[in-house]
């Protein structure tokens, strides 16, 4: 701020973005609006609607779509950070920023379970949770926005610890059952406690997926009652098909479908949920980074994969990755509305795929290309570095 000027005297930061091809809101009960622009102030949409019923004037930034498409910023609700943007598991730098190019604006831990000697005493595991909130509500690589800090819980660890996470920041839980509470009593009074103070749980499901952890079966997620059913589809081993079938049916939470799980899970699920008219419980991650690796695209090969094969339309399937994760999760972004965070991805059919327009290229299987990001207001990336090359690509104009 230059010298005498107040912050009342700072002209806000005004984003216009129009000639918008369509426009995906995030929201399952309409996911696509009839609106060719979107006017964000200080990072917040302020107006969505056609170009000539806006006040498009006055832009600090001014960006023609090109008729591409706008949708919410994808988030991933199952990662696993560690320090910074590098992860041990596959001792690899700049994994998050990478994922923004795949279009990924937002993360959602699941615990920093990777942490090379992570502490399972109840005074260190709290003391992690709380440096992992603090540290990356500081660090946004590219601007992406990681929501940690989630403890694993650990015999031992009673009401009043839960209380202190909760006053100190954290929101949210490690999987259950990647620590030494395994059974569902113990864990249904720990997840209990937890959502007295406003933090909110995902329970492990299916068998081991690292050193420490076990299967957990559909008997302890029922009995566990966490918020969210992570990965149904197995991270990686899946439950049998029945078993999956009645945790969609007998249980009300969220059902997490991720990347690096069971592909023929996947789509059960999501089936499963169709037929049940609860296809707003569906949300998606990569849980990663793992054994399998990183995975940039994941996100984008999820919503492509669950389009694809199990017959959903493609705006329905982002849907799964932007406004229901948001609704779940309790976030500000995801959804194309007044008052929510200004954060969009911009994508456009991939060069020389056979649909004819986006949404149809994704139903075909194939990944559309991403020809910008924007977070908070501000243009993130350009095109993306890793999705194939879109057709068309969203253009920086002078206001």
């Amino acid at each position: 701020m230059a010298q005498g000027q107040t912050s009342e005297s700072v002209a806000p930061a005004r984003l216009v973005i129009h000639n918008i091809g369509l426009l995906l809101s995030g929201d399952i009960g309409n996911p696509i609006l009839d609106a060719d622009t979107v006017v964000a102030v200080n990072g917040k949409i302020s107006a969505v609607g056609k170009a000539k019923d806006l006040d498009t004037a006055s832009a600090t930034i001014r960006i023609d779509a090109k008729g591409t498409t706008l949708a919410p910023g994808l988030i991933d609700s199952h990662v696993h950070p560690v320090a910074g943007d590098w992860t041990p598991r596959q001792n690899q730098i700049g994994w998050i920023d990478s994922y923004l190019h795949g279009g990924v604006t937002t993360m959602v831990s699941a615990g920093e379970v990777h942490t090379p000697g992570r502490p399972k005493d109840v005074v260190g595991l709290k003391a992690m949770a709380i440096f992992a909130q603090r540290a990356f509500s500081a660090f946004r690589p590219g601007g992406v926005r990681i929501h940690a800090g989630a403890p694993v819980i650990e015999h031992g660890m009673v009401e009043e610890d839960f209380k202190d996470l909760a006053a100190a920041g954290v929101t949210m839980l490690g999987e259950v059952g990647l620590g030494s509470v395994k059974d569902g009593a113990t864990a249904r009074q720990m997840v209990a406690w937890a959502r007295k103070y406003g933090i909110q749980s995902t329970i492990h499901t299916g068998g081991p997926s690292i050193p420490g952890s076990s299967l957990i079966d559909k008997d302890i997620v029922l009995a566990t009652d966490a918020d969210v059913i992570g990965h149904i589809n197995g991270g990686h081993t899946a439950l049998p098909d029945a078993q999956i079938v009645a945790l969609c049916e007998k249980s009300p939470r969220a059902l997490e479908i991720v990347h690096n799980g069971n592909e023929k899970a996947a789509l059960l699920t999501l089936r499963t949920a169709r037929e049940l008219k609860r296809l707003d419980r569906v949300i998606l991650g990569t849980d990663s980074p793992a054994g399998s690796g990183v995975q940039p695209l994941g996100i984008l090969r999820m919503i492509s994969m669950l389009s694809s094969l199990a017959g959903e339309s493609a705006e329905v399937a982002i849907c799964f990755a932007t406004g229901n994760t948001a609704r779940i999760r309790n976030l500000d972004c995801g959804l194309i509305e007044r008052g929510r965070v200004a954060t969009f991805v911009m994508i456009d059919k991939a060069q020389h795929s056979p649909g004819q327009t986006v949404l149809e290229s994704i139903q075909r299987g194939d990944l559309p290309g991403i020809g910008m990001v924007i977070i908070d207001g501000m243009v993130s990336a350009q095109r993306s570095r890793n999705t194939p090359p879109a057709t068309m690509v969203p253009e920086v104009v002078k206001p």
